[in-house]
């Protein structure tokens, strides 16, 4: 399934759910589920903002972006956390008015098996979001797919507390468990905030990519002496490589160019990378303190 059709599905289940959750508050007048349909608020957004992101990273470059709109996926990613962190806020906020009125629950069987279906839609769909999203590299997908599992969690929590609340008579469980939820969510949210800063600030790659990356030069670079100053850099689904490669001295231009083109295939075809720059040197240049020895 395409990134689009799945930022597409996110919206209608968005919808859905929220529609479900909001139908168990009212049945109940549960302050936990109140704050678990508040929380569904913000999935519809964030779907939204999702898929105009990965519209815009899909754009070819052009002359005012050369290296391509994939960094927009990190901007909705950034969103998306932001905004579940404002969800955990009106959760509180909610949960505050709970603590100084508690009150008995309506209909609470009832409200909880409809929260319960809304939670099992969001948690099937968390697994498709982030499955597809990590397979297609797309920052976008995974952190909406990871703002449904925090949702899940919110409505596991406060069906536990309502639950509890039923069974002793302490109403109080009802806002309590709902504050805890939210300081849960207020965690996950601030995770997918730091995580896209630093796609955004051109963080490079794992370790085991770099690793990988280093391995395939080193395969690949027959006719070559060495290769430093690797440096990596990845944007959404793009990933970007620079490295100077040195050559020997009696290397002709067509024989350096083979050699190059032959790492760049290898790199784009085991790694799928988006961009890669060589710098050719001749023997002189050469540094080996940390450099990737190919003789």
């Amino acid at each position: 399934m395409t990134t689009i059709k799945l930022a597409i599905g996110s919206i209608f289940i968005g919808f859905a759910v929220l529609g479900l959750k909001s139908l168990a508050y009212w049945m109940t007048g549960s302050v936990a589920l109140l704050s678990d349909a508040l929380e569904s608020t913000v999935n519809v957004a964030t779907a939204f903002a999702a898929l105009i992101a990965i519209r815009v990273a899909a754009k070819p470059a052009d002359e005012g972006h050369p290296w391509g709109h994939h960094k927009a996926e990190f901007f909705s990613a950034v969103l998306e956390g932001v905004m579940i962190i404002l969800a955990a806020l009106l959760i509180l906020r909610e949960a505050y008015d709970g603590f100084m009125t508690p009150a008995a629950l309506d209909a609470p069987i009832e409200g909880l098996a409809v929260n319960l279906g809304a939670t099992l839609i969001n948690g099937l769909w968390a697994w498709v979001l982030i499955t597809n999203g990590r397979r297609q590299k797309s920052p976008a997908l995974v952190a909406d797919g990871r703002h449904l599992v925090t949702d899940v969690l919110t409505s596991v929590g406060v069906a536990v507390g309502v639950v509890l609340a039923v069974v002793t008579g302490w109403w109080i469980l009802d806002p309590i468990l709902a504050s805890l939820v939210a300081v849960n969510i207020l965690w996950s949210g601030w995770k997918i905030v730091r995580e896209s800063l630093s796609g955004l600030m051109d963080e490079a790659v794992s370790d085991a990519t770099l690793g990988r990356i280093r391995e395939v030069i080193a395969a690949e670079a027959n006719g070559a002496m060495e290769a430093h100053d690797l440096r990596t850099r990845h944007a959404g689904t793009a990933i970007f490589i620079d490295f100077h490669l040195v050559v020997p001295g009696e290397t002709t231009v067509f024989e350096a160019h083979e050699i190059c083109d032959r790492i760049e295939n290898a790199l784009k075809k085991t790694l799928d990378v988006t961009h890669i720059t060589i710098h050719v040197e001749p023997e002189h240049k050469s540094k080996e303190d940390g450099a990737i020895i190919l003789e």
